[in-house]
């Protein structure tokens, strides 16, 4: 029978404030997201030691309750109990709504208000989409699997269906980023949807992978025009962010649109203007910007890592999951995606997965050397779930909160991720760690083969074995537990 959250998500309301305290709520693959009117009403120490809560941060302006696998029936039974106007995201910073006096003034105010704006509308945006990014690219890798072992030809039928259902998703993100991007931004989904339709429109394909060219503008090719000027017209399929600021484009001309278009006339001609205006903006100047930028950004970081690969596996393995603990790792989650969808492969995410099996073994230690139950029983799930590739209920449910675990961890990721750059391992597709081995399958196109595939085993072998010892010897003991709980205990008396 389902669990019934009802109650957590009383005690998690009470807890944060009340409803009066709430301004809306998102969640992600582990956590309750909740941005607050005043985060010091919540209770932190009283919200991490309810059953079936892991862990409390405060991070990018958002009140964050980890839960783990349970977080999307938790989320419903807390916005059952608050009203759907609850859900969907924080308040916008330019809503009419929203009182004067919660608008950042300092120029340090607002550039950490618009960093939290950014990140959480990429959080919101991708979300949704993260685990069918994961399956498509789990079934690329079984299918260059099937390939390499001979139990299909990557000419047969058979080859091409399954294909298009793992392409598809890379193929139509424009579409499908920009109906949650516009969900997120306030936008229409339906016309954002539209939007990125246009963006994937066979005949727009034919332009930008022709070969005729006008001129030269920053290097990027002048290779069609629209009402006789010469634009740069990129291919869009697999693209996010050019969708994404449409969306945060498109909130704003319909905003105006409706000011200036009679009600009796707004079914026909909102959409009909929407569509053209967002569609012109992204192709003659957002979306060439937009490329030239993460072009850019995608250029510095393989750089870096053609520079010196095993170096910045080094340092990009035993540090990125710190990112997890703020939730910035969202903002590197689209530049892998573009890559993967760009270029075909990401050799930083071959550094992540290395430091999600890092997590995953570390916390496999504590499970097995454990006395303690719950901790057992917490590990355990942990366990799966960062082999699984997510690592949140690891780092929250024990590594982060028993220190030296994190820090053995980390160690693992960063051997991990020197061996991962000594061999070279690449990654092309997107789900990681364990169970996103088929991503380690090089395709055709890249000369096909098992050695990558070998390297990947080596690497996570190295990192389960780096991380696993620390931990064992060094990073955790039962007394641990007990300690901190006297810590709680001692602070929750204080505050009483």
């Amino acid at each position: 029978m389902a669990k019934d959250y009802t109650q957590l998500a009383t005690d998690i309301i009470r807890e944060i404030g009340g409803k009066e305290n709430i301004k809306s709520l998102i969640h992600c693959i582990t956590r309750l997201r909740f941005y607050l009117v005043d985060e010091s009403k919540a209770d932190d120490e009283v919200v991490k030691n309810l059953t079936g809560v892991i862990d409390v941060r405060h991070a990018i302006g958002q009140y964050q309750v980890v839960i783990g696998p349970a977080v999307t029936d938790v989320y419903d039974a807390v916005i059952a109990q608050l009203g759907a106007e609850y859900a969907g995201g924080e308040v916008d910073a330019n809503d009419d709504n929203q009182q004067a006096d919660e608008k950042p003034t300092t120029f340090r105010g607002k550039l950490n208000a618009g960093f939290s704006g950014l990140i959480g509308v990429i959080t919101g945006s991708m979300m949704p989409v993260i685990g069918l990014l994961a399956a498509s690219g789990i079934l690329k890798g079984l299918l260059q699997m099937a390939v390499d072992f001979h139990w299909t030809e990557a000419t047969s039928q058979t080859y091409i269906f399954i294909s298009a259902m793992g392409d598809s998703a890379f193929y139509f993100l424009p579409i499908i980023v920009g109906f949650t991007a516009a969900q997120k931004l306030k936008a229409d989904p339906i016309i954002m949807a539209i939007v990125g339709g246009v963006l994937v429109y066979p005949s727009l394909f034919g332009i930008a992978t022709g070969t005729k060219v006008f001129g030269q503008v920053l290097g990027m090719s002048l290779n069609t025009n629209l009402f006789g000027i010469p634009i740069h017209m990129v291919n869009y399929t697999y693209s996010i962010f050019p969708i994404i600021a449409g969306a945060w484009l498109a909130h704003y001309v319909e905003k105006g649109l409706k000011k200036v278009i009679p009600q009796v006339l707004r079914m026909i001609f909102v959409p009909l203007l929407e569509v053209m205006i967002v569609s012109a903006a992204i192709i003659v100047i957002v979306g060439p910007i937009i490329t030239l930028i993460s072009t850019g950004i995608s250029i510095i970081l393989n750089a870096i890592l053609t520079a010196n690969y095993p170096i910045a596996g080094f340092v990009i393995g035993g540090l990125y999951q710190c990112l997890v603990i703020f939730g910035l790792h969202w903002a590197v989650v689209p530049l892998i995606a573009n890559d993967i969808a760009s270029k075909g492969y990401s050799y930083l995410n071959a550094i992540v997965s290395i430091t999600m099996v890092a997590q995953g073994a570390a916390v496999m230690a504590v499970m097995i050397k454990s006395k303690i139950a719950n901790i057992k029983e917490l590990s355990g799930g942990a366990v799966i779930a960062a082999f699984s590739g997510i690592t949140e209920p690891a780092i929250y449910g024990i590594t982060l909160k028993y220190g030296r675990v994190f820090l053995s961890a980390n160690i693992g990721g960063a051997v991990g991720g020197l061996v991962a750059g000594l061999l070279n391992v690449n990654m092309y597709g997107f789900t990681g760690s364990l169970i996103g081995f088929p991503s380690f399958f090089t395709p055709l196109k890249f000369g096909g083969g098992m050695s990558n595939q070998i390297n990947f085993w080596i690497a996570s072998i190295v990192t389960i074995i780096v991380a696993f010892a620390c931990t064992w010897f060094f990073g955790f003991k039962d007394s641990d537990v007990t300690e901190a709980k006297n810590v709680t205990r001692r602070k929750t008396i204080g505050k009483n």
